[in-house]
């Protein structure tokens, strides 16, 4: 269930703006990580409630599973959500989203200023928001029996375990998250550790900065 390797992405650190004016047009960009294409969706609908008077919604996304997504939403074919798709790809960013809102000044910018505009207000928003790695961590337990506990945790900690939480029984079964690329190693050391007396059990994977 778990025998999928998974390798460290960037992805935008925290929802970030922009704002700029070209030719009277004010263009509106929003970048922001996201999970999955429906959480995507949402933040395409949050600028839609945002400005609902503006002239275009222009997005663009980029999923770890393979999902790939860009709308021109009105504006001439290519000008657009290409330019805004290509601020994600060139910065290699997963899971993250980009709009960008336009309220139409009066004056028409042709395609080369358009392409211009929204790459702009993009690459803005996607240098407000910063990016940041996130890597591929394990969460499992251990149970532990109680003369071991102490040294238990120590290991944990020396190894940089998260969320470490303890239930107490017959043993005590510590659950813990442990950075992926030293799973391995924490179990041969608990083994050594313990004597054999514990082992891991992988219950899950997750990405955590």
């Amino acid at each position: 269930m778990f025998a999928v390797i998974l390798k460290p992405y960037r992805s935008a650190a925290k929802p970030g703006t922009s704002e700029l004016t070209e030719r009277g047009s004010r263009f509106i960009g929003v970048c922001a990580p996201v999970q999955d294409e429906d959480r995507a969706k949402e933040v395409l609908g949050e600028a839609r409630r945002s400005h609902p008077d503006a002239s275009h919604h222009v997005y663009a996304y980029r999923l770890r599973g393979g999902v790939t997504r860009a709308s021109d939403d009105g504006e001439p074919s290519g000008t657009a959500g290409a330019p805004v798709l290509e601020v994600l790809t060139r910065r290699d960013l997963l899971d993250t989203v980009l709009v960008v809102t336009r309220y139409f000044g009066g004056t028409l910018l042709g395609a080369g200023g358009l392409i211009r505009a929204y790459s702009r207000a993009a690459s803005a928003a996607a240098d407000d928001a910063g990016s940041a790695e996130l890597c591929p961590w394990r969460e499992g337990f251990s149970p532990v029996p109680y003369p071991l506990y102490e040294q238990v945790l120590r290991l944990l900690e020396r190894h940089g375990a998260r969320n470490v939480t303890s239930e107490f029984g017959t043993d005590v079964t510590v659950r813990f998250q442990a950075a992926e690329r030293i799973w391995d190693v924490l179990g041969g050391e608990l083994t050594e550790l313990t004597s054999g007396a514990c082992g891991l059990t992988q219950t899950g994977s997750l990405y955590l900065p």
